[in-house]
């Protein structure tokens, strides 16, 4: 079992696992870190991660990126329409006033939402973890950027839904740097003593995100965060505007009017962005064959990038002071400033640093993998599959929420949540109804960069007035969860009734007792009196839970089954792809292979019938013109006969080659074989050591077995010889292995037979000798007349077995 963590990113996603030997990076199938956040449709494929990447420009309208700040979002929100404008593929309007994705998949027009297209990126970032873990993928943490509203983080649920994620908390990637820092650390402050304040500083491809955290040892809490939409790539941006207008002016082409080629622009200005954030020389900026066959040319130094993108620097400085001031810390409670995320690597952004905190940037963590292991480390915490030493993360609530309602008495509005509220955390509110009531949620007004402040609508029913035709009491559970999603939990109606039941007026003689609870008082009133003095009230109350019909972001389970059955349809159609694809290109190669080794410099040409040979070479035109025209697109299945039949010729010729190719080793091996045998048997005959414990008997044996073995080598050999190549061989190479193999265990049986061990007298004889204590020394001579006396009396033994086993033959 393994669980992961997720960091996705506008432009790039890693998954961290966490494994006993502590938390791991995995590599994608390209065996790179990083996988860009990408999604291509090329005919009937669906292509993710480097593939889709590597192909982004020439097949920019299918191939989808930049789609993380889509999430959540309406087609007519400002900040969507803004991003439209630089993106290369088609998009439209949904009826529901959201975001479609038009693309051509499996030769039709399909149109995906953002949650579809996040969750196709999810399936591919699940899948390679499996291929690396080689093991099931159960639970997962999923980072989110810390400004994100209600509407993103369902979304962003939803997607993971889809794609068959089990997703146990969306975790700021604030929150998941901070416990990345601070899980290793030995020398944290103890809950009593003074906090040590660190800053965080993530300035990534899309967003910049800094934030404040206090540690104490074995927990964090986030004080802070303050974000801003400027990222990397608004930096690739001012450089390719300023590139283009020189472009315009020297070499008279507009990069901006063709999507192509300022897409090839932002991606060579992202390279020079990052050589001058390590040099401060004069950088050149060389494309060839930019627009019209033309090549262009520039330079650029770090200052001058510094001076275009002064707007942009002064954004990040208002974001840092802004922090500064909400987390109320001085420049001494400081203890460092850590930076993580590509941009951060700016000089002039780690400027800034030092001059806004009175710190330089620390570089601690690894500033492209600190997120996914953050989260990694959460999901193992929470996990029950993981033991991990428990880290307990206090985050905050980035924005105030409201809560609003309306009655007879007019419209009511009350803040429940302030701006870095702490969460997960849950509020109990008290309100007196009669009837079913509405509670609204929402944003404060102008605090998120988010046109719709709604964040959910919730009709209690059952509310009803108690027996007196009063209000009843309601409390309603108003809760940030772990994924910070503010939502209304539950709403428990207290129902009050009050009862009159008459008051006993003696104590009781048959032998009952009075009830718990029964009150006592007047029992000595009389029994007639019907007055109000002589019943008493009883007061009961039962909590009812009141159903809540809640309308809020994402999608209904409907829609949601529907794009999970959808998202399994394609991974099985990638798969059916896949094994398609591998087998034209096994037919392929096939064709290759077969026309290289016929060919009269081929390995199977001598092998081949001249006629045969050319037989083979027109099926494999006719084979090769057929797949590059109507065999394109045919099913595996097509394939694998063409390839079946193709083999089915040439086979016997490969066999034919294997055949003659492997015989001369073989014949050599034979040949050593008989040697050996011969040799061992002149050997005996000389008397050598190693064989006196040998018969002659056995030796006769294998001279025969070498006899017979070399008579059938002459044979097959004199068989060999006028066979031609194109014949297939009457002497198979089995043939010759096997009276090989037959040769070798025959000799290896009689030559590696153990010699017998020499006899020695039992040791009982030996402590009677002992024991006597007279004539020790006779004893031992005729001990050693006998030990000398058996040595002869086995070679006698032995000699004799010989002539009876020679007698019996």
């Amino acid at each position: 079992m393994s669980v992961i963590g997720i960091d996705f990113g506008n432009e790039s996603c890693y998954v961290a696992v966490a494994k006993a030997g502590g938390i791991e990076t995995i590599a994608n199938d390209y065996s790179l870190r990083a996988t860009p956040a990408c999604v291509a449709f090329v005919g009937r494929n669906r292509v993710l991660g480097v593939a889709a990447k590597n192909q982004q420009v020439t097949n920019m309208n299918n191939t989808i990126g930049n789609f993380k700040g889509l999430l959540g979002r309406k087609f007519n929100d400002p900040y969507v329409q803004d991003e439209l404008r630089t993106l290369p593929y088609r998009t439209e309007a949904l009826s529901d006033g959201g975001i479609g994705i038009r693309v051509n998949y499996l030769d039709e027009e399909h149109v995906f939402t953002p949650e579809q297209i996040t969750a196709m990126l999810f399936t591919k970032l699940k899948d390679d973890a499996f291929k690396e873990l080689k093991t099931q993928i159960n639970d997962c943490v999923v980072t989110v950027p810390s400004y994100f509203t209600n509407a993103q983080r369902h979304a962003l649920l939803d997607a993971a839904n889809i794609s068959g994620l089990n997703v146990l908390r969306l975790m700021n990637e604030t929150t998941a740097t901070a416990l990345s820092y601070g899980f290793y650390k030995q020398d944290l402050p103890a809950s009593e003593e003074k906090p040590r304040n660190v800053i965080f500083v993530d300035c990534g491809h899309a967003s910049l995100q800094v934030s404040a955290c206090a540690f104490h040892k074995g927990s964090l809490k986030m004080l802070a965060s303050c974000s801003d939409a400027v990222g990397g790539r608004d930096f690739d941006l001012v450089l390719a505007t300023h590139f283009n207008k020189e472009f315009q002016t020297k070499y008279k082409i507009d990069a901006s009017s063709k999507k192509r080629a300022f897409l090839r622009l932002m991606a060579e200005v992202e390279k020079l962005k990052k050589n001058m954030s390590a040099n401060s020389t004069k950088l050149p900026l060389n494309i060839e064959c930019f627009m019209n066959e033309i090549d262009v040319h520039s330079s650029m130094q770090r200052s001058e990038m510094e001076e275009l993108s002064s707007h942009l620097f002064g954004r990040i400085e208002s974001t840092m002071r802004k922090l500064l001031a909400d987390s109320k810390l001085t420049a001494e409670e400081i203890h460092s400033v850590e930076i993580v995320g590509g941009s951060s690597r700016i000089p002039a952004i780690k400027q800034l640093i030092e001059q806004i905190f009175g710190k330089s940037a620390s570089t601690t963590l690894n500033q492209d993998e600190a997120v996914s292991r953050g989260a990694a480390l959460q999901c193992a915490i929470m996990s029950p599959a993981m033991r991990v030493r428990d880290f307990t993360c206090t985050d905050v609530q980035a924005y105030p929420v409201l809560i609003s309602w309306t009655d007879a008495d007019g419209a009511h509005e009350m803040k429940v949540f302030d701006q870095y509220h702490a969460s997960p955390f849950t509020r109990l509110l008290t309100v007196h109804r009669k009837e079913p009531l509405t509670i609204n949620l929402h944003y404060e007004p102008n605090s998120a960069p988010y046109p719709d402040v709604f964040i959910g609508s919730y009709h209690l029913k059952g509310i009803k007035p108690d027996t007196n035709g009063e209000p009843q009491e309601v409390k309603v559970k108003v809760r940030i969860n772990h994924n910070g999603i503010v939502t209304i939990l539950s709403a428990t109606m207290y129902e009050r009734k009050e009862s009159e039941e008459p008051a006993s007026p003696t104590p009781a003689t048959n032998g009952d007792q009075p009830k718990s609870g029964d009150a006592t008082q007047n029992s000595a009133s009389p029994q007639g009196d019907e007055s109000s003095k002589d019943k008493k009230k009883k007061v009961t109350t039962k909590q009812v839970e009141l159903t809540i019909d809640s309308k809020t972001h994402g999608f209904v389970h409907a829609d949601l089954s529907k794009f999970f059955e959808e998202e399994m349809k394609m991974i099985a159609n990638d798969r059916q792809e896949k094994e398609r694809i591998d087998a034209r290109n096994a037919l392929e190669e096939q064709v290759y292979e077969v026309r290289e080794k016929v060919q009269e410099d081929g390995t199977l040409h001598a092998y081949i019938d001249p006629q045969d040979a050319a037989e083979i070479c027109r099926e494999l035109e006719e084979t090769e013109n057929w797949l590059y025209e109507e065999g394109e697109s045919c099913e595996k299945g097509v394939y694998k006969a063409r390839l079946e039949k193709m083999r089915a010729k040439i086979e016997p010729v490969r066999n034919r080659c294997e055949e003659y190719s492997g015989q001369e080793q073989a014949f050599i091996e034979l040949g050593h074989a008989v040697q050996q045998t011969l040799k061992a048997v002149e050997q005996f005959r000389a008397k050598d050591p190693r064989y006196e414990h040998l018969t002659e008997t056995e030796m006769i044996n294998i001279t025969e077995a070498a006899q017979k073995a070399q008579k059938w080598y002459e044979e097959a050999r004199s068989k060999l010889v006028i066979v031609r190549k194109t014949e297939d061989p009457p002497i198979k190479l089995a043939d010759i292995r096997h009276e090989t193999q037959t040769l070798t265990t025959c000799t290896n049986s009689v030559l590696n037979r153990p010699k017998p061990k020499p006899q020695t007298p039992p040791a009982d004889q030996n402590q009677q000798n002992s024991s006597a204590g007279t004539g020790n020394n006779s004893a031992g001579q005729d001990s050693q007349q006998k030990t000398t006396g058996g040595d002869n009396q086995d070679s006698n033994t032995q000699k004799q077995t010989t002539e009876d086993s020679m007698d019996v033959e």
